[in-house]
């Protein structure tokens, strides 16, 4: 049986870039609905007692497993790589975004771009492929550790751009939303995911 994650920050903790209401939303009903659901998708199936991972990397999921699936994942990374502590890059791997991007604020420009692009709902990442980092949006839950994922890797970064993600405080701003994304990022975690 798959379960909801515990947060390690409280709901306002984000506050003012993520507000407390959106989060408790966001953690309770919509990922604890995937979480729910794809236990019930899961249910006397080859993918019972499965890892998520395990479930997610398969072919041909069925899309009630892939869409909670990848809905759980992706919102157990999520809440994991943001922080009530602003921070930024450093070391290795603000050594590997400036050589990729040319720099930081480069960086930030091409992934909110990229975040802006993604028509209707779905995600951006920052992933490592073959030792490189690329950003890459996918559609709905879907993710770049699918097998099937139009650019493949290991997320390190990942960006929910549904609008239950900020509507309550942005309405139709998604750019704003981004723009303050960069405050709340555990870069810490990042890093270790990126080191990993």
């Amino acid at each position: 049986m798959f379960e909801l994650p515990k947060l390690k920050y409280e709901y306002d903790a984000l506050e003012p870039h993520i507000d407390a209401k959106t989060m408790e939303i966001h953690h309770t009903k919509h990922h604890g609905g995937y979480v729910n659901k794809l236990n019930e998708a899961v249910a006397g199936t080859q993918f019972e007692g499965k890892s998520l991972e395990e479930i997610i990397k398969s072919e041909n999921l069925p899309t009630a497993v892939r869409n909670n699936g990848g809905g759980h994942w992706n919102h157990s990374f999520f809440w994991e790589i943001l922080s009530p502590q602003k921070s930024e890059p450093k070391g290795e791997l603000l050594e590997a975004i400036t050589k990729t991007f040319g720099s930081f604020e480069k960086f930030k420009e091409e992934f909110e771009k990229v975040a802006l692009g993604v028509f209707g709902s779905g995600w951006v990442w920052l992933i490592l492929k073959d030792g490189e980092l690329k950003i890459a949006p996918t559609r709905l839950q879907d993710n770049p550790l699918m097998s099937d994922a139009p650019e493949k890797g290991l997320p390190i970064l990942g960006l929910d751009v549904w609008e239950h993600a900020y509507y309550l405080n942005y309405q139709n701003k998604r750019a704003e939303y981004i723009k303050a994304f960069w405050n709340v990022v555990d870069w810490a975690k990042v890093s270790e995911l990126f080191l990993k």
